[in-house]
């Protein structure tokens, strides 16, 4: 996996959640208390999910086949949709689940020591995971906002540990405030309405990502500014006069396919029309590094090739 696809920022999360995981059951098994059990099954899918986007990005390293000519580089948009499956089915409806049976047969938390500590160690832990996954992000979202970078960015990894690790933190502290409740006022009904918000928070997260990865599966084209570039670089206004039409799609994060129908000349040979499309193409790869695979097809400017329907 490349540096964009953030193997430190995953593996952090990995070795952050394992951790995280046996200390929430230690504590749920001394305490009993249901938002521990909770967070340690949260914690234990997460852990499965950081394996998933690591296998992901190693199946889609490998080579292209007469099967798959472009290659496995989509693998990494599968695993990432896996990752939101396992976070709405694993995560927030076993959560929701246990949350409402508290709620229906509440006990008191024994050995209140065990989740307040555990859950304070979660939350040191979660926040290195997550600071590291905010200083991978910020090596590559550049002027985007954090809801733009979610949003517009190709490589699913980085996206997905900073929800991750954002919805740990978010479900740790309704875990405590629910625990904390429980101990002050003695009614075990606040652990289970704790770990209720924590499965209704997991759910959220796991639609959000489902979202953006579903787009990323079905394909996307390259962003705004790699289209300028490309267009930019296509037209060198001797032979290729101007560009009719194009289209873009990401085979992969770091894979962009561009297909385009240029308008060159009517006094150049064949050969000079060849000398430019390579030339085009050579343009587009030092302007879009990622533009991998490049069809460009000659033509003379019409307005219906100009519409795409030539």
């Amino acid at each position: 996996m490349s540096a964009s696809g953030g193997t430190k920022a995953i593996v952090a999360a990995l070795a952050a959640n394992l951790a995280i995981a046996v200390a929430k059951f230690v504590a749920f098994v001394f305490s009993g208390s249901s938002s521990m059990l909770a967070e340690s099954v949260h914690s234990l899918a997460d852990s499965g999910n950081q394996g998933l986007l690591l296998l992901g990005g190693k199946k889609a390293q490998r080579e292209a086949t007469p099967q798959h000519p472009f290659g496995y580089g989509r693998e990494r948009y599968i695993y990432a949709f896996l990752v939101s499956i396992v976070l709405f089915t694993v995560g927030g409806m076993f959560a929701i689940y246990e949350g409402i049976e508290k709620i229906r047969h509440p006990h008191e938390i024994e050995a209140w020591y065990w989740p307040v500590g555990v859950l304070v160690f979660a939350i040191i832990a979660e926040s290195f995971s997550f600071r590291t996954a905010i200083k991978e992000s910020n090596e590559v979202r550049g002027s985007l906002s954090w809801g733009q970078f979610v949003k517009r960015a190709k490589a699913p990894e980085l996206p997905v540990v900073l929800l991750e690790d954002l919805g740990a933190l978010v479900g740790l502290v309704l875990a405590l405030f629910g625990v904390g409740l429980a101990l002050l006022t003695g009614d075990g009904v606040w652990d289970g309405i704790g770990t209720l918000c924590i499965g209704l928070l997991l759910i959220l997260i796991a639609i959000v990502l489902a979202a953006e990865t579903k787009s990323l599966l079905l394909g996307e084209a390259a962003g705004t500014e790699d289209i300028e570039k490309i267009q930019t670089a296509l037209v060198d206004g001797e032979t290729v006069t101007r560009l009719i039409h194009m289209r873009t799609l990401h085979l992969g994060p770091e894979e962009l396919l561009v297909a385009a129908k240029i308008a060159v000349r009517t006094d150049e040979t064949a050969a000079q029309v060849a000398e430019a499309i390579d030339a085009a193409e050579a343009r587009i790869r030092e302007a879009v590094p990622i533009a991998r695979v490049i069809y460009l097809e000659p033509d003379i400017y019409q307005e219906p090739a100009a519409t795409g329907t030539k």
